[in-house]
């Protein structure tokens, strides 16, 4: 590799990154703790000055990043920094985050390659812990009691059977060694009892004992095929043809050498893709498993390995799984005694007690209707909206990985320790053990002792026992001091490190606290990538321009590391994020433009301008925004630039575009179009991405030119009430009322002029006083509402109530605020059916 000019793709806990290799030596920086691989790297002054080190085989990079201990494997090997401290981290300019459409345009980091630097000792341990679990099963579930074991010794849910002691259990989540199959639902199992007391099985079978031996013989038969070196006949069995991953971890048990371990069909098509490229597409599941397998066994760099550590290499070099490590927050109830016993027992508790174990749920919709009929029988109330949030954070629990972080809170502010999740996840503690508490819990390797208080409260931290904890909140908890830290201190000890060099780094925009996209981000991504050009359209007030800044300020953001200024973790209406928006728009990677009825082609694309020159005032060709943009993203080939467009639809499409439409077509970035008013030619770079936002209360997709939509893809904002979940003015729940007034908007009128959820979150938090909410309705909601009733009082008493609005008067009412708060509770939530 060394010295090679290539770029390739890599995979480096759970995100893409563009690795250049090293020219056969690294850079040495004076003060930072990052090793280079260019001299040209931003973050580099003097870099002619600066030490060089020996890298012959260009994997000093990747050996940095598997170290256990970075600092002491950087001081044995000479990593030093000018100040003599030791280098353990991994500059941008050698690992560049990149989105997952440029990773795929790159070759993936060769297999010898891998092999060099891969530590199959350090595995060792992982393959035998798979294997005693697969011992375990079979001692449990012997093969040649497979043709009679009974219904009750397979299924899950079954109230008068411990889970532990059947077979969907064991292979979910009893043998963890073996690899994860959680999540999904418990259909993946074929047939499984359902908290209501039935049988869940495929209605093609009669009844449930029917159902049993069909999938039974499908499983046996399943496993004979593979014992025989049929693995691709399995696809031929129906009876399982459903439960891909289930077939796959019982031939890791019963036949562990006629396959790989690698159980989802999606992960199986990844490594082939990454192996032999092509070799897949008309291949169903198991004739790929079987492919893959086949792929190892005749290649010689792989003879004589198990299998179990195959895998485990696979994952290592080409992880299919692209999700970094989650940060979930959990609160502590209970005296200080209780937490501090639960920690140095390596646990957690969880503060939910309506559920009993997790593990007994087939999906979140049975835990949800299993929380609300406990909820009513204790209370006799119906259950609140906020029930299913809860239900669903605590089923979230189930996902938890080894090496996702965990945040133990008390109150909005206190944080009382930090931790990563072990081997064993989410457990269910049952009562009887005076040392440790019962009930819910989550298995925590402890950090070093790490304990203080926010500045600033989380109010959802009071009613949320579980929630995810977003980036930027992240940021804010690690600069809390770590107590002990300096004597040495630890709670538990030191948790594994889990790739060190990228993920724990100092810098906010260094990559290492970059985690995936959120999921609307990444579907703005997903269809940037995919079309080109993007319009986010929906309702006034459901954050189409809000998103569309935080997806620049987050996508350019990382991909902005040479920029000062540069925060891509910046929260909107932070000096941050607008010091962001401001470096990328100076860089030229960001551009910004509103679209107005008189916004034309001269001012996107090109037109004449009067300039005054010595003859007098002439008309000269001067470039548009647009074409702007263009220059600079093909003077910096591969550089991401983002134009955004507000109020795309409140511009003349056809005018301003003009012949742009053919060009910007994904398949047709850089064919030339000459332009009219210079005659020259014009190529729209691959690089330039364009982002619209549209009102649609204002205009309807449906209106827009037809050659124009098809060009471009469309994402859609609704209004979301969860970002006002729990939130109230007085005894008015904020979630509630926006939901039911939309119902009664949708119901009137249509989908399009709904109220957006950005109203009710002025600079991003919900109104809290009754004056905040009464401005706000009389200053925007209503004047919005008479406009799609185009000043039809009566419907507009039939949106906000004859309390409220005078039809006689074609006014509001005159109430003071309180009591408008009052009318609209009564209105639209007390005893209200709209939903």
């Amino acid at each position: 590799m060394a010295g090679g000019e290539e770029r390739y793709a890599v995979t480096i806990d759970g995100r893409a990154y563009e690795l250049n290799p090293s020219p056969g030596k690294i850079i040495l920086p004076e003060h930072g703790a990052k090793i280079h691989h260019t001299g040209t790297c931003g973050h580099l002054t003097d870099s002619h000055l600066l030490a060089r080190h020996a890298d012959e085989d260009g994997l000093t990079w990747r050996r940095l990043l598997d170290a256990p201990d970075p600092a002491a494997y950087a001081t044995s090997a000479g990593l030093l920094n000018g100040r003599g401290r030791p280098v353990t981290g991994v500059c941008s300019c050698a690992l560049r985050p990149v989105t997952e459409s440029h990773a795929e345009t790159l070759p993936y980091w060769p297999v010898d390659e891998a092999l060099r630097v891969f530590d199959r000792e350090e595995h060792r341990a992982a393959v035998e812990a798979a294997e005693r679990d697969a011992e375990r099963i079979r001692a449990e579930f012997p093969w040649e009691q497979w043709p009679e074991l009974p219904l009750e010794r397979y299924a899950l849910g079954q109230p008068d059977v411990p889970s532990r002691e059947v077979y969907s259990y064991r292979l979910e989540f009893g043998s963890k060694a073996l690899g994860s199959i959680t999540g999904g639902t418990a259909k993946k199992h074929f047939v499984y009892r359902t908290s209501h007391g039935t049988w869940w099985f495929d209605k093609q079978y009669r009844n449930v004992d029917e159902a049993w031996r069909e999938v039974r013989a499908g499983l046996i038969a399943a496993v004979t095929a593979a014992r025989e070196g049929r693995v691709r006949d399995i696809d031929e069995i129906p009876s399982v043809r459903s439960g891909i991953v289930v077939v796959a971890k019982t031939l890791r048990v019963y036949a562990p050498e006629a396959v790989l371990p690698v159980y989802a069909d999606s992960f199986t098509r990844h490594y082939l893709e990454r192996l032999k490229p092509g070799s897949s597409a008309k291949l169903q599941p198991f004739a790929r498993k079987e492919l893959l397998k086949s792929l190892v066994d005749r290649d010689p760099r792989f003879a004589g390995w198990e299998p179990q550590l195959v895998w485990r290499f696979l994952d290592w070099w080409a992880p299919a799984h692209r999700t970094a490590p989650r940060t979930v927050r959990i609160s502590v109830s209970g005296p200080q005694e209780v937490w501090e016993r639960s920690a140095a027992a390596g646990l957690l508790p969880v503060p939910a007690d309506l559920a009993g174990d997790l593990h007994r749920y087939a999906d979140e919709k049975e835990l949800f209707e299993a929380y609300e009929e406990a909820y009513e029988r204790a209370s006799g109330k119906t259950a609140p909206a906020t029930l299913r949030a809860e239900a669903l954070a605590l089923w979230g629990l189930l996902g938890l990985r080894v090496g996702d972080r965990v945040v133990a809170t008390r109150g909005r502010s206190e944080v009382l320790g930090v931790g990563r999740v072990t081997e064993d996840g989410y457990v269910w503690l049952p009562e009887g053990d005076p040392e440790r508490p019962s009930g819910h819990a989550v298995s925590v390797l402890w950090e070093p002792k790490f304990e203080g208080r926010l500045d600033t409260p989380v109010d959802s931290w009071e009613r949320e026992p579980v929630s995810d904890v977003p980036p930027a909140l992240w940021r804010r908890i690690r600069k809390l001091p770590a107590a002990g830290e300096a004597a040495g201190e630890q709670l538990l000890g030191t948790a594994p490190a889990v790739l060190p060099g990228l993920a724990e780094l100092p810098e906010p925009a260094d990559p290492a606290d970059i985690p995936p996209l959120d999921p609307v981000l990444q579907e703005i991504d997903d269809a940037l990538e995919r079309r080109g050009q993007t319009v986010l359209f929906g309702p006034p007030g459901t954050g189409k321009t809000y998103h569309a800044l935080r997806y620049a300020v987050r996508r350019l953001g990382e991909l902005s590391t040479d920029l000062p200024g540069v925060d891509p973790l910046a929260e909107p209406g932070t000096p941050e994020f607008a010091a962001t928006i401001e470096a990328l728009a100076k860089s030229e990677r960001l551009t910004v433009v509103t679209f107005h009825p008189n916004y034309g082609y001269e001012d996107f694309v090109e037109g004449l301008r009067p300039v005054k020159r010595e003859s007098g005032v002439v008309l000269e060709p001067v470039d548009g925004v647009f074409k702007r943009v263009c220059g600079a993203a093909d003077r910096a080939e591969g550089r991401l630039h983002l134009v955004i467009v507000d109020e795309l639809n409140r511009g003349n499409l056809p005018r301003i575009l003009g012949e742009l439409v053919t060009v910007l077509e994904k398949d047709k970035r850089g064919l030339p179009v000459t332009l009219p008013v210079t005659g020259a030619p014009f190529r729209v770079p691959p690089n330039v991405r364009l982002l619209g936002t549209m009102n649609t209360a204002d205009r309807s997709v449906r209106l827009l030119d037809s050659a124009i939509r098809r060009r471009f893809s469309f994402v859609e904002f609704l209004p979301d009430s969860s970002p006002l979940r729990g939130a109230r003015v007085d005894q008015l729940d904020l979630g509630v009322f926006l939901n039911r007034l939309n119902a009664r908007v949708r119901n009137r009128l249509d989908r399009e002029k709904q109220m957006g959820h950005a109203f009710f979150l002025p600079e991003g938090v919900p109104v809290s006083t009754a004056s905040e909410f009464a401005a706000i309705v009389r200053g925007e909601v209503l004047p919005l509402l008479q406009e799609y009733a185009y000043d039809d009082y009566g419907l507009l008493a039939e949106f906000l109530g004859g309390e409220v609005v005078d039809v006689a008067a074609h006014t509001l009412r005159e109430l003071t605020d309180e009591d408008l708060v009052n009318r609209l509770y009564e209105e639209l939530q007390v005893g209200s059916g709209d939903e």
